[in-house]
Order: C-alpha cells, then sequence, then structure tokens
C-alpha cells in the first residue's frame, strides 16, 4: 500500500482541525460520518442543534418555522441570527416523518412525500467550519471538499466568502434578489410572478478606479473583505471597485457580514461581541427602496407614506411576497376589467434603469399602456416627453413638487371589494343587531307584562303600571353599562 505523501498529511490534519473540539469533559457534534440520522424532536421550539463549529459560534440545526415547518439552517449562536438555509423555496414538515440522514450525501427526505433536498455528493463527512461554511468532505486520497454551502447562499455573505456570477442573493420574504452583472452589482424586484431577475432598481457600477474590467477576461466576481468593504474583482487580487462601510480600516471591528433585508436594502453589519451594528447600507434614503410604503402608494422625503388615490388613510405593511398579490397581468379573461387613477406630482424611484419611450402628449402616453394588457401604469413628464411604462402591479411612486409630471395607473377590478364587503357585513350584522334586541325586547315586555298581571300590577285605563317598567329600565341600565365596559 502506497504511503501518503507527508504534505498531504499535513494539508488534511491542517483543514480538519476544525472538526474536532471538547469542551471540558463533554464532546460537542462536530462532524458527522456516512449511516447519521436525525428527526425532529417534537418538544422544542425553536432550534435544535446537530453540528456545531470549533469555536462555538455557529450551529446547523433545525430551525422551527411557523410551528409546523422545518428548515435546515445554519445560525449565529450568540445572537441566533440565521446565516443560510438548505431550501428556502420547499420547507419539510416538522415531524417524525422528516428525517435528515448522511449517506455521502446530506439528504433531507419525508418518508410519505419523499426527497426534499440533497447535496448529490459522495462525501465521507460533513463539518462546519469557524466561518460558518458547511462542508462534505473526502478523506480518502488527497483532502477536498465536495460540496459547500457558500457555493449557494441564502440572503447573507460573510468575510471572504465569494460571490460570484453564477450566484443570487434572495432576501427572507423572496422580493429582492442580489446578481452580479457585466461590471456591476444589481438589486431586483420581483414585483412580478414568474419575472427572473425582475426589476432592477439599484445598479452599482465598478468604478475601476485601480483596475479595468476586460472584455473576455472572465466574469467578475466579489468579496466582503476584513477591513471593512465589499469588493469587486475580475482577475488578481487589486479590486476593479470598492465599496467602503462606515468602520473601513478601521481596527477593533469583529466578524463582518452583509445581508439583502426584507425592504430591498442591501445592509452590512459587524459582530460587537453582544450585537450586530449597522456599517452600510446601499440605499440611504427610504424613498429611494423600491417599495417603501407598498401597493399604489406615495413616498415623499422626509414627509413619508400616503395612499395614490390622496382620499383612502395609508395604512403599513401592505407589501406582500408576488403570491400574494395582484401580479401577473390582466390579459386573462376573469382578470381584464380595471379602472383607472391619475395623479400629478409623481415618479419612478429609480426611473433612470427603466426603459421609456418618447410620446408627443401624456394621452398618447396614457393609450400605449391602455391598450396593452401586460401595462399596469405608465408615468409621464410634459417637461421631456418621456414615457416611462410600468409592467408590473403599481408599488410605491415618488412625490415630487413637479405637477408637469403625470402618472396613469390601472386597478384591478374588485381590489376594493374587500373593503366593500367588509361595511356590507357590518350592515348587515347592525340590522341583524337591532332586529334580535326588537325581538328579545318584546318577548321580554310580554313576559314581564304577563308577571305582573299575576302578581296585581294590572294597567289601568289611560296609565301604565310601575312595577314592570321599573324592572325593564334597571335591566336596560345594566345592558348600557355592559355595553359601554
Amino acid at each position: 500500500m502506497k504511503t501518503p505523501p507527508f504534505k498531504w498529511i499535513l494539508l488534511f490534519f491542517l483543514h480538519t482541525t476544525t472538526c474536532w473540539f471538547r469542551v471540558g469533559s463533554t464532546p460537542i457534534h462536530q462532524e458527522l460520518l456516512k449511516g447519521f440520522k436525525a428527526t425532529p424532536n417534537p418538544s422544542i421550539s425553536s432550534f435544535q442543534p446537530l453540528l456545531t463549529d470549533s469555536t462555538g459560534n455557529y450551529s446547523l440545526g433545525f430551525l422551527r418555522v411557523n410551528r409546523t415547518r422545518l428548515a435546515l439552517s445554519i445560525l449565529h449562536v450568540p445572537s441566533a441570527e440565521q446565516f443560510w438555509i438548505a431550501n428556502p423555496t420547499r420547507l419539510a414538515r416538522w415531524s417524525h416523518p422528516t428525517q435528515l440522514f448522511f449517506n455521502g450525501s446530506l439528504v433531507i427526505t419525508d418518508t410519505h412525500t419523499g426527497l426534499f433536498w440533497s447535496t448529490n455528493t459522495n462525501g465521507d463527512r460533513v463539518c462546519l467550519s469557524n466561518i460558518s461554511n458547511l462542508e462534505i468532505q473526502k478523506v480518502d486520497g488527497p483532502p477536498s471538499i465536495l460540496w459547500q454551502s457558500f457555493h449557494f447562499p441564502y440572503n447573507t455573505l460573510v468575510e471572504d466568502q465569494n460571490f460570484t456570477s453564477a450566484m443570487s442573493l434572495v432576501s427572507s420574504n423572496g422580493l429582492y434578489s442580489m446578481r452580479l452583472g457585466f461590471d456591476f452589482i444589481g438589486l431586483y424586484a420581483k414585483f412580478k410572478r414568474y419575472s427572473d431577475p425582475g426589476q432592477i432598481y439599484l445598479k452599482h457600477k465598478a468604478l475601476e478606479a485601480k483596475a479595468d474590467v476586460i472584455q473576455g477576461q472572465g466574469p467578475i466576481y466579489a468579496v466582503l473583505h476584513p477591513d471593512g468593504f465589499l469588493g469587486m474583482y475580475q482577475n488578481g487580487s487589486v479590486p476593479v471597485d470598492v465599496q467602503s462601510f462606515y468602520s473601513f480600516q478601521q481596527p477593533g471591528s469583529g466578524n463582518r457580514r452583509i445581508r439583502l433585508e426584507t425592504d430591498g436594502n442591501l445592509k452590512g453589519y459587524y459582530w460587537t461581541g453582544s450585537s450586530w451594528t449597522l456599517d452600510f447600507q446601499a440605499i440611504s434614503d427610504p424613498c429611494e427602496l423600491p417599495s417603501p410604503c407598498g401597493s399604489y402608494s406615495i413616498c415623499r422625503v422626509g414627509k413619508g407614506c400616503s395612499c395614490l388615490d390622496n382620499r383612502t388613510e395609508y395604512d403599513s405593511g401592505r407589501s406582500a411576497s408576488p403570491d400574494n398579490t395582484n401580479s401577473g397581468d390582466l390579459c386573462s379573461a376573469h382578470d381584464s376589467k380595471y379602472w383607472v387613477m391619475r395623479r400629478s406630482g409623481v415618479e419612478l424611484p429609480y426611473k433612470e434603469l427603466m426603459a421609456y419611450e418618447k410620446k408627443e402628449s401624456l394621452e398618447e402616453c396614457e393609450s400605449s399602456c391602455e391598450i396593452s394588457c401586460t401595462c399596469w401604469g405608465a408615468v409621464y413628464s410634459n417637461s421631456s416627453g418621456f414615457c416611462y411604462k410600468i409592467n408590473y402591479p403599481i408599488q410605491t411612486l415618488l412625490g415630487v413638487g413637479d405637477e408637469s409630471k403625470v402618472g396613469y395607473f390601472k386597478v384591478r377590478e374588485g381590489a376594493g371589494n374587500r373593503k366593500v364587503g367588509v361595511w356590507f357585513g357590518v350592515g348587515v350584522g347592525s340590522l341583524c343587531g337591532v332586529i334580535l334586541v326588537w325581538i328579545v325586547g318584546l318577548g321580554w315586555c310580554r313576559f314581564r307584562r304577563s308577571k305582573g298581571v299575576a302578581n296585581g300590577y294590572e294597567e289601568q285605563e289611560g296609565g301604565v303600571g310601575v312595577g314592570p317598567y321599573k324592572d325593564l329600565a334597571s335591566a336596560s341600565f345594566r345592558s348600557i353599562q355592559l355595553s359601554e365596559r
């Protein structure tokens, strides 16, 4: 049998030391070998750890979602922040039929519904590195990593994790994503179902101050640097762009991460030892976010949100996932009816990144949208003649002082039916309540009257007996007290 070269043994030892660790006399599970199996514990309400790194800062385990669902996740233990999830679009059930096992591949299955997720590898063991990278390693021959979670990011990037053009960050609500272009980082909004990647709302182009992006020299990639910047690279160690954080090159800053948030902003943080401190945000003005106020609304800088129709009181928290909004288009027969809303003094917050057509008039701009069932609205500038057509359900518009900028918006019929139904239900309920009170009151009066007759409280001609009246009055007073309580 051939003895492996010494350098291979040394490299293997150095690489795998993070997989073995003890705290006192208690062994910590720091590697998963073939034959490993785990099922969710019904008594656990939040997180069931299965694997930890050598520092104890990161843990792989079952995260309980909405009580009934299970996500295989990597958590930052001190803060309980989620860094990675195995399959965010399809979660298993938190029940005994769900099982995680390692047979060379790390696999999640359900005996009722089948395979949920697999790494499709033939490795020897699973380890979690001290920078939160989940690795499936091959032990035979030269040590190698067959699969790693860093190649399949969720909504977070950590220090020294390469982000390539083949990857994407996706916000936890599924609405926003970050991707790389030829020479830029782009943020995209998925306002319309089945649109991929969606509407771009931020495009950070490489400044190319120290190096140029050269056509044909390969795609760019991004790296979060420990010194406090997000760098873009193409070849070599010289960045083609640097986005500095607030703590750029400041000593003493802890571990860093960036995350694509549920509002569409890209934010950077560093760990102080007890909390994550905001260190960077790609969009500083809330009104420049893709939909800060929700659908059919207006954002004014320094003034906040209002409704597009200028009559309805604004209600926050209306933005939802693409599957729960009036997404799609107005082309199908049952969705083709709509009414029109117009508003002046508005523009799109990211119009520089949208296509436009030159039109001679507002009417011509509106007409071009009206005849298209995929068009949800248009914003026209009377000064420039630019017509921006919106091919997704209307989101937040930017309120401006220029009244020559006019918006034309389609509102699908039935969008207000919920409010109408609520008021109709309240009216019917009130009517039924009045009728019920009248019937009960009538019955009560007859009952008391008959009782009064029996007890000698007969009505006299031209008068009313006082006994039943006093009882009814006191009962009525008690009912008023209860209703006001």
